[in-house]
Formats: structure tokens, sequence, C-alpha cells
């Protein structure tokens, strides 16, 4: 599925589905909420931080699937509000990273093997 396809499929599901999008501010709550439900089981299953049980710890890889996938449904859906097509802003953000980090991403000894 292309970008454009997934904001045409978003919008057509919360036309038929949603009834109507929430507003942009509520879904910009929305977005910060499941961000944070994603840096939560980041935490677990990459930082320090443990499950409370062992079942979390089981699905914990299929959770954060679908973590990501909120996080993208709601931006998609801010971005179909906002009239940003995310297709061209990605490659233009894309083009962007490109000249301005080109060198400094080759020259940073952190990023050395």
């Amino acid at each position: 599925m292309t970008i454009a396809q997934a904001q045409q499929l978003t919008d057509e599901w919360i036309r038929t589905v949603g009834v109507r999008y929430f507003s942009e501010l509520t879904n910009t709550a929305i977005l910060m909420e499941e961000v944070g439900e994603v840096a939560r089981l980041m935490a677990r299953l990459y930082g320090e931080q443990s499950f409370k049980t062992p079942e979390q710890a089981a699905t914990a890889r299929q959770d954060l699937a679908d973590e990501m996938a909120d996080v993208l449904f709601v931006l998609l859906c801010l971005a179909n509000q906002t009239g940003v097509d995310l297709s061209v802003a990605l490659q233009k953000n894309l083009e962007k990273k490109t000249l301005r980090d080109a060198q400094r991403h080759a020259e940073n000894p952190k990023l050395q093997d």
C-alpha cells in the first residue's frame, strides 16, 4: 500500500465507519497518547524497564506493531484534515535531510563501526 492509498483508505474508513473526523486538536492529543503507548512498549522491550507479568511480555511485539499502526492511523487522519499530502511531504523531507545530513552522518565518529 502506498502512502497515498493509506490516506485515501483512512479517509474512506472515517467517513463510513468513524462517522466523521475528530477535531484536529483532539486528534493531536490522541496522537500524543498513542506515541506514549509506543514509548512505553519500547522502554520495556529495548530499555531497562520490565513488564509486570509474563503475559504482557509474551504479546509485547504484537502490541508494538498495533500501537505503531495506531500512531500511523492518527497521523494519516491529521494529514487528511489539514490537506497534507504525506507522499509529497515525505519526499521533500528526505531530499532536505539528504542535502543537510549527507556529510554530517558520514563524518560522525559515533556512527562508525
